[in-house]
Order: C-alpha cells, then sequence, then structure tokens
C-alpha cells in the first residue's frame, strides 16, 4: 500500500478559527527573550561614531583619548578593518542597474550624516557611549546632493528601468479627459518597537551570531562572504523579535562591523541601536516623487496611464534588495484592480546624501495606491460622477482572473466589485454622504474616502529572478518532527517578529496531523538546524506556512498512518487519525494513541516497520511559491479638519480585506489594526525631515511623530474569501495591506473634507500646517 493512499484528509479543527495567540502569555508574563537578553561571558559592547556631515571627506580620526579610558578594549576605523571585511555591494540583474560597495565603516569619504566613521569596544554599553564622545574626527565637507532634482542634475542615477505596453500616446491622443499630477511621499522610518542589534561569538573556528532580523540565512550568506568564511562556519540564531516591517530584512554594515570585531578580539561583543541612531541611520522607507498621467473617457472609465517613479534611494544601495525596489514596486503596482488598456513608465532610484532607501512594510506600493487613489477621485471629478462610482466603472469584474495587468502582473483572484459594495454597507455610505452634507451646512469640513488596492504577496524565486535580485533566494522550508513522546516541534526558515507564526503554524499542523493545539511547538530559528530558506518579508508567511510546514505535516501524517496500520494491523486506507490517535474506520474502539505511534517510530516494534520507512517520524519540506498571489483590500475612511489649526481627526474606518482563505481571524484582524495604524501615522505624521545641508532635522520621537491611540478609532472590519488557484489551500498574504490602503483612504478623505476649499492633496504626510495654510486660518 502506497503512502498517498494513506493521506486522507484530516477533518478542519482550527484552520479558520480565532485561537488565541499561544505566544502570548510567555511574552506578557515578561518570558520573551529578546537580543538584549543575550548575555554571554566576557561580552563586550560597541557604540559607532557617526558622522555628523551629509557629504565629507575624513581627513584624520584621533581615537587617543577614547582608548586610554578605563574599560575601553579597542576604537577601530574603516583602515582596521579593510583587510578584515569586504563592503555590502547587493546585485540586480539587467540593464540600468548601477552598483554601489557600502563600507563597514566610512572609508575615506562619509556619503550620509549618522554613517558609522569609527566603532568604539568598551566593557559596558555605557562606557562605550561614553568613549565615543572622545573621539575626535577631522572632516572636510563637501556639497551635499539632498533631491531628486539635484541627483538628476547630477546624473546621480544608481537604477533605471522603462517599460511600455500598448498604446499609449494614441490613447492619450483621443481622450476627452487627461489629468497630470505629482506626487510627494517623505522619508519615513519603520520604527519597529525593539531596535536593530546584533551578538557576535568567535570561538577560533567558526562564528556564531544572534540577530533581531527578519532572514537569518540572507545574514549568514552576506556575513559569510564579507569575512571570507564557508556559510558552514557561520551560524545565525533569532531570537524573539520585537517588530520589524521590513528594516529587520536588511544586512547592514554594523552587523559586518560586530562580527569583525568578535573575531578579531576574540571574545563576544554586541551592540544594540539606539533610538536615534534607527532614525538617523537605519534603512529609511518612501522618498519618492512620482509624476503621474491619466488618459480617460468621458464618463470617467480609464483608457492609458504615464508615470515617472523618481527614488530619492540615499547613498548606498541597500543589502540584499538594492534600491530598484522602491520606484519599480510603485510602478509595477499603480494600475492597481483597474482595466487599464496602456500603460508607459519610468521607475529611477537616484543617488543623494541620505541612508539607503529600503523595504519597509508596503514598499512601494503604499505610493502606488495614494497616487492612484488620488488620480481616480480627480478622474471621478472631471467626469462628474462619485468617487464610488468612478471606481465601479473601472474595476476588475470577478471573472476577469487570472488578468494581466497593464504593468505585466498577472492578478490571480479577486472580486473587487464585491468587496466595494461589503465596505459601503458596513459603512453605510449613503448615510455617511448625507451627515457631510449636514455637516459642510453648519461650516465643518468633514471628508469621506475611498480606496481599493491590490498588493502583491507570496512570491518566490521566480519573481525575484524577474525582477533581477539576486541574493534573494525565494525559497522557504519547514521540518516537523515527532519526539518519541508525540510532541509536534516545527522548525522553519523563516522567523516571526510578532506576526504570531507559532499560533497559524501550529493550527495548520494539527489540523493536518490529527493533534491537539499544545502539542505543536514552533522553534525558534537557527540555522545550525533549522532548515534553508530566505526569512518573513513580502507577505509570504500564509503562504509559506501552508507550502512548507502544511506540506511537510501531510508526509508526517501519511507516515504515521502506515505505523498505525501496522500497529492496527489494518489497511493503512481505513486508519483515521484524529483527536490525538489513530482508529480503524467504522471500528472506534480498535485504536492506538499518538504517543504509541511515534515511540514506535522511534524504537520499531518486533518485525520492524513498514517495508520503505525509515525510523524517526520527521518530514522537511522546501516550498518555491508559484507568485505572487494577490491580495486586495476595499478601504473607507471619514475624517473632520479643524479650520483653525488643520489638524485632521480620523471618525470612522472601515476595512473589507481579501486574502484567500483565513487561517485565523483574529491574528489577521490584529496585522489590519496594525498595518492601518502604520498607514495612518504615514499619511498624517510621520516624516524624517532634512535640511538644504543633509542634516536630519527630526532626530528624536519627539520630533518624528508616531501615531498614538488618540489618533486612532476602532476599525470596523470585513472579511472577503478569494482562494488563490495559485497557492496550497488557496492562501495569500496580507501583512502590508493596511499600510497599503491607509494613506490613500486618508488622503482621499482629506481632499474631500477640504475640497470646498480648493486645497490640494498630493503631499504625504498631509501637514496640519498646510491645511490650516489653505484654509486662511495661518498667514
Amino acid at each position: 500500500m502506497t503512502g498517498e493512499r494513506t493521506s486522507q484528509a484530516p477533518a478542519v479543527r482550527y484552520t479558520g478559527t480565532r485561537v488565541r495567540r499561544v505566544e502570548d502569555p510567555r511574552l506578557l508574563q515578561g518570558h520573551g527573550r529578546y537580543l538584549a537578553d543575550v548575555v554571554l561571558p566576557r561580552m563586550l559592547s560597541v557604540a559607532f561614531v557617526r558622522s555628523v556631515h551629509a557629504h565629507a571627506a575624513i581627513a584624520a580620526v584621533d581615537a587617543a583619548e577614547a582608548r586610554a579610558l578605563c574599560g575601553v578594549v579597542a576604537v577601530v576605523t574603516a583602515d582596521d578593518l579593510r583587510a578584515l571585511v569586504r563592503p555590502l555591494a547587493p546585485r540586480l540583474a539587467g540593464d540600468g542597474f548601477t552598483p554601489s560597495a557600502w563600507p563597514p565603516l566610512a572609508d575615506g569619504v562619509a556619503r550620509f550624516c549618522g554613517e558609522a566613521v569609527a566603532a568604539v569596544v568598551a566593557e559596558t554599553p555605557y562606557l562605550a557611549a561614553d568613549a565615543r564622545e572622545a573621539v575626535r574626527v577631522a572632516y572636510e565637507p563637501r556639497p551635499a546632493v539632498t533631491s531628486v532634482e539635484g541627483a538628476l542634475a547630477a546624473r546621480a542615477v544608481l537604477f533605471r528601468r522603462r517599460w511600455c505596453h500598448g498604446d499609449v500616446d494614441g490613447l492619450f491622443a483621443q481622450a476627452p479627459i487627461v489629468l497630470r499630477e505629482t506626487f510627494v511621499h517623505e522619508r519615513c522610518a519603520a520604527s519597529p518597537l525593539e531596535p536593530r542589534g546584533v551578538l557576535a561569538d568567535w570561538d577560533g573556528e567558526a562564528l556564531t551570531v544572534w540577530a533581531s532580523t527578519q532572514t537569518p540565512y540572507i545574514l549568514r550568506t552576506a556575513l559569510a562572504a564579507a569575512l571570507g568564511l564557508p556559510e558552514s562556519r557561520v551560524r545565525v540564531l533569532a531570537p524573539d523579535v520585537g517588530g520589524g516591517f521590513g528594516v529587520k530584512m536588511h544586512v547592514f554594515p554594523e552587523d559586518l562591523v560586530v562580527a569583525a570585531l568578535a573575531r578579531r578580539l576574540g571574545r563576544p561583543v554586541r551592540w544594540i541601536e539606539e533610538r536615534r541612531e534607527h532614525l538617523a541611520a537605519a534603512s529609511q522607507a518612501r522618498a519618492q516623487r512620482l509624476e503621474v498621467e491619466v488618459a480617460a473617457d468621458a464618463d470617467g472609465r480609464l483608457r492609458a496611464l504615464r508615470a515617472r517613479a523618481l527614488s530619492d534611494a540615499g547613498a548606498y544601495h541597500v543589502y540584499p534588495l538594492t534600491g530598484a525596489l522602491e520606484p519599480l514596486g510603485t510602478a509595477a503596482i499603480l494600475p492597481g484592480p483597474y482595466r487599464i488598456a496602456a500603460y508607459a513608465y519610468e521607475a529611477l532610484a537616484l543617488a543623494t546624501h541620505k541612508p539607503p532607501l529600503g523595504a519597509s512594510r508596503g514598499v512601494g506600493m503604499t505610493m502606488g495606491a495614494f497616487a492612484m487613489e488620488r488620480m481616480l477621485d480627480l478622474v471621478g471629478a472631471a467626469a462628474g460622477v462619485d468617487p464610488v462610482e468612478v471606481r465601479r466603472r473601472n474595476l476588475l469584474e470577478a471573472g476577469a482572473y487570472p488578468y494581466t495587468s497593464a504593468s505585466g502582473l498577472t492578478y490571480d483572484s479577486a472580486d473587487y466589485p464585491a468587496a466595494l459594495d461589503q465596505a459601503l454597507a458596513l459603512a453605510g455610505y449613503a448615510d455617511l454622504r448625507r451627515a457631510q452634507a449636514a455637516a459642510r451646512a453648519s461650516g465643518r469640513l468633514v471628508g469621506i474616502g475611498v480606496a481599493c488596492y491590490t498588493e502583491y504577496t507570496g512570491m518566490g524565486a521566480e519573481v525575484f529572478r524577474r525582477r533581477g535580485m539576486e541574493d534573494v533566494p525565494g525559497v522557504e522550508a519547514a521540518t516537523i518532527t515527532v519526539d518519541p513522546d508525540g510532541g509536534v516541534r516545527c522548525a522553519t526558515s523563516f522567523p516571526s517578529q510578532g506576526q504570531g507564526h507559532a499560533t497559524t503554524l501550529a493550527q495548520l499542523v494539527a489540523d493536518r496531523l490529527g493533534v491537539a493545539l499544545e502539542q505543536v511547538r514552533v522553534v525558534p530559528v537557527d540555522t545550525a538546524s533549522a532548515p534553508v530558506g530566505s526569512g518573513t518579508f513580502g507577505s509570504r508567511g500564509a503562504v509559506s506556512i501552508s507550502g512548507s510546514a502544511g506540506a511537510a505535516a501531510t508526509a508526517v501524517r501519511a507516515k504515521a498512518a502506515r505505523l498505525a496500520a501496522r500497529l492496527l494491523e489494518a489497511d493503512p486506507a481505513d486508519v483515521v487519525l484524529e483527536a490525538g490517535r489513530a482508529h480503524v474506520r467504522g471500528f472506534p474502539d480498535r485504536v492506538v494513541g499518538w504517543a504509541e505511534i511515534a515511540r514506535a517510530a522511534h524504537s520499531p516494534p518486533l518485525g520492524g516497520l513498514p517495508a520503505g520507512l525509515e525510523p524517526g517520524l520527521q518530514a522537511t519540506v522546501s516550498f518555491d511559491p508559484p507568485g505572487p498571489t494577490f491580495s486586495g483590500a476595499v478601504h473607507v475612511a471619514v475624517v473632520e479638519v479643524d479650520r483653525d489649526t488643520g489638524r485632521v481627526a480620523l471618525r470612522r474606518y472601515v476595512v473589507v480585506e481579501d486574502c484567500g482563505p483565513v487561517i485565523n481571524p483574529a491574528i489577521v484582524e490584529g496585522q489590519v489594526h496594525g498595518a492601518v495604524a502604520q498607514g495612518v501615522g504615514e499619511a498624517l505624521l510621520e516624516r524624517l525631515a532634512y535640511d538644504a545641508d543633509g542634516q536630519l532635522l527630526t532626530g528624536t520621537l519627539m520630533e518624528y511623530a508616531l501615531p498614538r491611540a488618540g489618533d486612532l478609532v476602532l476599525l470596523e472590519i470585513g472579511h472577503l474569501e478569494t482562494p488563490s488557484p495559485r497557492m496550497p489551500g488557496g492562501f495569500k498574504g496580507m501583512g502590508e495591506g493596511g499600510t497599503i490602503g491607509a494613506p490613500a483612504a486618508v488622503g482621499n478623505a482629506v481632499a474631500d473634507a477640504v475640497a470646498p476649499l480648493g486645497i490640494p492633496v498630493r503631499t504625504l504626510p498631509i501637514r496640519a500646517s498646510e491645511l490650516a495654510r489653505g484654509t486662511g486660518a495661518v498667514q
């Protein structure tokens, strides 16, 4: 009897239900183990001396005073590390790419304010921070390029790609409605609760690294290459990680420096990022100017689209994604869930003297959705139709899928008309418009914003190769192991940063194996024992869980069924695995417990195991997602703008999310809440402001305004489940969606509120001072 005949579909008990997060009791009781909790004997701490100029030659570094301080072990510069560690030089295949090399420490020239120039190693982090102040650096300032206009003038192009589909010029020439707008999204920071950090220990033969990272295997590969070590001699462990939002999928110079110092000094070395460092020196997000032209019929139906995405990519390409991701992601997603016949774009990443631009929740797609949704409202106004109606006329219908967009992306499944109807019903759209009319009659500035967006998720190797990204593997893997007592361990290549993997993995695995949720434990990622993969990013979690852990659990189930059949003296096809035991179909009293099956696997009974089965009860599955698969949502926001201050108050917020079958509604809704909060922050508050010399003006959380509880309202959330025909279980990703949709919905709502005053909304964040100036309250 073959294994395939034993793998009958298990009864679903946990998947799709609101299981409470199993990791929360440990974390809420203070038993989490984050990087700052990892302490090794003889451990040293690092503090970085950072450039105070955006662009300057480094004439000299005088560290004599710092080295003389008690407790200081070493002070190193680029001269000390040049022979020990190579710069970060991510690759991108295809035309239009200009490579860069980000050195571990600024080597001769500092290229942004905050770039690390020297590293101070001391017995404690406090001694290292004090000694940092004693290092004297002589700079020779140079002119700084701090804008996309300046970078264009200097021809400082890091990446350029063009695309054209259809008769763009012909359709524009014939269109009765042609609109042109320029949108700007200023820089912002990922701002995870736990900043970046890394701890390295060299034992004379191998390097062990603990890191607050989303991508342990990508970090291992980068460290091995930079240090000239085989990957088998680099081990990376990811303890509990307190948020990532994209910034922690990158490898940074600080990671290389800490590893090189541990190897050089022969002692463990740890660095934990300060909040000022995060705002000034970590990869940043958005920073884009997007020029958009839309051609439409007189009734508001879209015909053609042109775009030019200009990304302020900073001083270097970020590893492993390069600076191409932001402008390319924006340009690719700009057509959204709409039927557009022709599209041409140019996407550019431009070098400036600012920190490198990198991945952040909704990278590229947030700007694309904001611009497209603003243009839809403007088209509707030009055609004389309501914002909802102009979307109805342009949304792809449910029967259109699979559909290849004008940017070349193939959408697999969706039903936006149904999602729009559900969102409008949940919001009570007609009543909202009546209430708005009454508010306007009394002089209040109330606005309603609607936004529809699509989001690529679940990308695999093929997507990254098509983009030209050579340093992102794209594959994920999971190992399911059943111990002799029946306990189930799940080791994956993709760590959690708060998404609830320990719960969703356990739900899916428990259902596949027919055991209790409490029997399944997800172990932290350790490259010495976990299967090889890429990491957690790009809304790939649910797809990766199903394709790797789900498939591995199915394989383990098939083996367990054959073992149970031997113990029950039955045909494997007649064995039913459920409720932590196996019984013969139709004979519930002929039963064997899960623990007994596990013991038999590890300690074979008299007569041995069934033919073809090896001892143990384990399976590893590597999965290359055949994506992308596309999630989407409809957001409805209601805001009120204070005429005197320009402050925007959120009054209501509705989301209808479609991420395919939902594994755990509570976790999905938690992701939506968090993502919308970030999106509201982007729309109204968050701004890394620089002056003309490249000096950061918002270097603390006193100036960089994160959203607070009082800035938000209780979200009203609905679900629509359109399975993906491409993915195991039909699952899709959704972790970034709220961040993509919120700036568009809030932006449209604010524009609607101030429309009677003729105030345009083209820039994120929407600043209260600009709105107050437009109302006449501020001169």
